[in-house]
């Protein structure tokens, strides 16, 4: 009798073990790429040192699953000559497009027409929130633009004139300026907002419009900005007037790295790229895989993808003098492959 019960249980041990066995060959297979199975990464300003830490973590998340990766789009700051080369990337039938959108209406329709037809699409950096993309992978924008209120705040009091550059039309910098001058009038009434001007992420445009703010605001104390290349020519104005103004900005470059090691620039808050890269790369490779699993939702009856996530944080880091040499790109790609 004895034998008879250990033998069932062998049995019912030996049949649990294959279906989790085949449970898990299922798994496994839905979670690597087929044979040519390609992501692509869309930039505007393709040459832009911004791009490189994240395509580098979007290639090293798509080694792990077997798949190949392309980096595409313009080398001009023009919507629509990126837009043109996302329909460029589109004709070539990659199975997810990871894409920084330089404008957020425009993409509406293409990003569409792409998930229409088979080709997810997740946005990063910036953001196409009307579209149908899957998944949204950033920074927190208004943290960004609370951390550097604070700081300014602590660095020239809560009565001091203070300006902006901003770049309107990309969601991300819009947040960012936006967000600053609403928690300064909410949070710091006495804080005096005497500059506002437009430079587009022009560092040329940037120098003349901080050197305009300069001598219409010689109290100016401090100058807020979205993204480095227009801090690039607001620190050499700043430079060449001889002024005391607290500059802060958002993302980096090697050159305001250099400021800021020179203690020309105060602080930079930048995205993590290589985990904005790996989790953009992780977002759109799930969305193309959505089948490999079965949520607890409507989407079979709904007809949408069930990989929806509004928002993925990519966290920020604080470049200072102190931690600036841990960002030096050239130092961070010896070894490594640009392509």
């Amino acid at each position: 009798m004895k034998s008879t019960i250990w033998a069932g249980r062998l049995a019912t041990a030996s049949v649990a073990a294959c279906l989790m066995l085949g449970t898990a060959a299922r798994a496994e297979d839905t979670l690597r790429c087929a044979p040519g199975e390609t992501y692509v990464m869309n930039v505007m300003v393709s040459g832009h040192p911004y791009w490189v830490p994240v395509y580098q973590g979007f290639k090293q998340a798509a080694a792990a699953f077997g798949c190949e990766t392309v980096f595409s789009g313009t080398p001009d700051y023009d919507i629509t000559k990126q837009i043109a080369s996302f329909d460029q990337d589109l004709v070539k039938q990659p199975a997810g497009v990871l894409l920084h959108p330089m404008q957020s209406d425009p993409f509406i329709e293409p990003i569409n027409r792409a998930i229409d037809s088979g080709i997810d699409v997740v946005t990063f950096a910036a953001d196409s929130p009307l579209s149908k993309r899957t998944a949204y992978v950033t920074s927190d924008n208004l943290a960004e633009a609370k951390f550097a209120a604070e700081e300014i705040v602590k660095q020239v009091g809560d009565s001091a004139e203070y300006a902006v550059l901003e770049n309107p039309g990309q969601s991300n910098h819009d947040l960012r300026v936006t967000a600053l001058i609403q928690y300064m009038e909410q949070h710091y009434p006495k804080m005096k907002l005497v500059g506002r001007q437009a430079t587009n992420q022009d560092s040329t445009a940037a120098y003349r419009a901080t050197a305009a703010i300069l001598q219409a605001n010689p109290k100016l104390a401090a100058i807020w900005i979205p993204e480095a290349g227009s801090a690039e020519g607001a620190v050499t104005a700043i430079l060449e007037a001889k002024a005391d103004v607290l500059v802060m900005h958002a993302d980096i470059t090697p050159a305001t790295l250099e400021q800021i090691k020179a203690g020309n620039i105060h602080m930079a808050l930048n995205p993590n790229q290589g985990i904005q890269g790996y989790m953009g790369f992780m977002a759109v490779f799930l969305a193309a895989h959505a089948d490999g699993f079965d949520p607890f939702n409507d989407y079979k009856v709904s007809g949408y993808n069930p990989m929806q996530i509004p928002f993925i944080d990519n966290g920020f880091a604080v470049i200072t003098k102190a931690n600036a040499d841990s960002f030096d790109l050239n130092a961070y790609m010896q070894g490594r492959d640009p392509g």
